[in-house]
């Protein structure tokens, strides 16, 4: 495993997730049982982890440093990725 990349909580993972499917603030609070103000919370910590102007940027990072499994839809966070 490549020990230099990020590593994210389970929700932060499910929420990286849902934006890289595409999912607006108002779908990702309602299936994950959050608030807007959290959901944007969440998406605003990873854009600053990241260093990523905005969402799609952000899910292009990610893809970049080995977040997400390749080839698979929807995305998905690799388990080791998830602390």
């Amino acid at each position: 495993m490549n020990n230099d990349g990020p590593v994210l909580s389970a929700l932060d993972a499910q929420v990286l997730e849902g934006v890289a499917r595409g999912e607006s603030t108002v779908q990702l609070a309602s299936r994950l049982y959050l608030s807007r103000q959290g959901i944007e919370y969440r998406v605003g910590q990873m854009l600053r982890r990241f260093d990523a102007p905005n969402r799609p940027a952000l899910v292009a990072r990610a893809h970049a440093l080995g977040v997400f499994a390749a080839g698979q839809w929807p995305p998905r966070v690799l388990p080791e990725r998830v602390k």
